[in-house]
């Protein structure tokens, strides 16, 4: 396994973000939508097995205060290896100053716990399908 980083949303197989994201039971949104979202984040990463893409993150930052991390996803037969631990250190590296925000999917809360992001008691949502959201337990 020689596992490579890459931090810029060229060459990117938007067809293929999009299934991983869709493997991991995340954001299921067509390429070019998710193309449009990382290019227009602030920091992004994709990690890389040789040439094979298996994993990415993006942030959303004010550069100064606040950020909001989005589409952590690494394919199954890779996690558990650090690879979205270095993922999630880079994003916040690089919006070293920010206070971070993010929703965790069901089931993947242990691992940013680890990282000591906490649960917020405040936080709200306004989802575009907000009965979808409530099947899959992000609100109440």
């Amino acid at each position: 396994m020689d596992i490579t980083f890459k931090f810029d949303t060229e060459n990117v197989d938007w067809e293929l973000v999009r299934e991983i994201l869709q493997i991991v039971n995340m954001a299921n949104y067509t390429a070019a939508i998710h193309k449009n979202a990382f290019v227009n984040s602030r920091t992004t990463v994709f990690a890389y097995d040789n040439d094979k893409l298996i994993g990415f993150g993006r942030a959303l930052s004010d550069g100064a205060y606040q950020a909001a991390l989005y589409d952590l996803a690494i394919l199954p037969e890779y996690q558990g290896k650090g690879i979205g631990k270095k993922i999630l250190h880079f994003l916040m590296e690089h919006n070293a100053t920010c206070n971070f925000i993010l929703y965790a999917s069901i089931g993947k809360e242990p691992f940013y716990e680890k990282e000591k992001y906490r649960k917020m008691k405040t936080g709200m949502a306004l989802f575009q399908n907000m009965e979808k959201m409530k099947e899959k337990g992000f609100t109440e």
